[in-house]
């Protein structure tokens, strides 16, 4: 504050002192101006009342209240410090509605995408999000854990879209795999489930609804705008299962659709394709044979990443994609939360800070006996 009352001092003691030609006041508009960039709407209008109280001083100091000139600089200075305060109080309102999306953003995270827990079973777990709408905080990457009565299972998704949008469909599979990933049926079972609670959703969206329309009414641009959005094809979940059972060296994968997972074994990094790749979860019925699970190895020195397409869709200033797998060879050691670490602050800086796709990262790692609970 000291800066712009500092300028109405200095402004009215010079134009005061000025040879009868030279007019300063103009320039006290600077004051409130100054005062906006930091400043609330009461403390703007204040410096601004300050303002037109100098000029006042001014005009009563050298040729009086009534000249044309000093009328004119007058009104001239409250119209702007008047559209100062509105801007002012319009950004502030801004910011207060900014302030509640972002409260608003924040609890449905907590309430849909629930934390991984740092610790679950035989594994040690470490998650990160990154929504490409700032103020989002969450939109339509999932993941999830569930505890089984012999190991863990993990599901790690993508809801075609970004953002905001993309909520609904990442709700309801979450819904469903918290469900029933619990229970004792295989890992095939749980994505056929899976698969038919996203088909189903998918087909009760294109049913009508009676109330929509009366009988031989044609249709309107709207409702053939709304249809377009109904289409089943653009609607679909790209996800990865993993089982992975609290005794022995093997896990089970499903990939539907997903970017493989990244074994992190002895400094190599090796992606765990699937032998019998599935559509993405919402498209089963394109399955001729239903559901296959992949083992892959996974021992105690080894790490599990499992993430979504933005990250590896992710782009520099060159347009060049973010190159997931040459990059996690440096950290192939690291327990699951210094690497996911190590990887957020390396694609935001390849991303110039702003990724375009939303995008979701689990690492895991396998908890040996002689962990030290500092480890832990």
């Amino acid at each position: 504050m000291l800066l712009p009352l500092t300028l109405i001092v200095v402004i009215a003691t010079v134009d005061i002192l000025s040879p009868p030609q030279i007019h300063l006041g103009p320039l006290l508009v600077v004051a409130p101006a100054i005062t906006a960039s930091f400043a609330g709407t009461r403390l703007t209008a204040l410096v601004s009342l300050l303002a037109v109280a100098a000029l006042t001083v001014i005009g009563v100091m050298r040729d009086g209240l009534a000249t044309s000139n000093h009328e004119t600089q007058l009104v001239g200075l409250v119209v702007v410090s008047g559209t100062v305060v509105t801007f002012t109080a319009l950004r502030d309102r801004h910011a207060r509605e900014l302030v509640q999306v972002r409260s608003v953003a924040a609890a449905a995270q907590r309430v849909l995408l629930r934390p991984l827990p740092h610790r679950i079973g035989s594994l040690r777990i470490a998650s990160v999000y990154l929504a490409a709408e700032a103020e989002a905080q969450v939109g339509g990457d999932l993941y999830a854990a569930a505890r089984t009565a012999s190991g863990t299972r993990l599901l790690v998704g993508d809801v075609r879209g970004k953002g905001l949008t993309s909520l609904g469909e990442a709700s309801l599979l979450l819904g469903a795999f918290r469900a029933a990933a619990h229970l004792q049926a295989s890992l095939p079972e749980l994505a056929a489930y899976l698969d038919g609670s996203v088909s189903w959703d998918l087909a009760a969206a294109l049913e009508p609804s009676p109330l929509d329309e009366a009988p031989g009414d044609p249709p309107e641009d709207g409702d053939l705008l709304l249809d377009a959005e109904r289409q089943p094809a653009e609607s679909f979940i790209t996800a990865v299962l993993l089982d992975i059972p609290d005794k022995g060296n093997r896990i089970q994968v499903i990939n539907c659709g997903h970017p493989p997972p990244l074994l992190l074994h002895r400094g190599q990094v090796l992606a765990l394709d699937a032998g019998r790749p599935a559509p993405p979860l919402g498209l089963g019925n394109l399955l001729e044979s239903g559901y296959h699970a992949d083992e892959f190895p996974f021992t105690a020195e080894d790490r599990l990443l499992i993430y979504t397409d933005g990250v590896i869709e992710a782009r520099d200033a060159t347009r060049a994609f973010y190159p997931l797998t040459e990059r996690v060879r440096a950290w192939t050691t690291d327990r699951p939360k210094l690497l996911l670490e190590h990887l957020r602050h390396d694609l935001l800086a390849h991303a110039g800070g702003r990724l375009g796709d939303d995008a979701a990262m689990v690492a895991v790692e396998r908890v040996t006996e002689d962990d030290s609970p500092g480890m832990r």
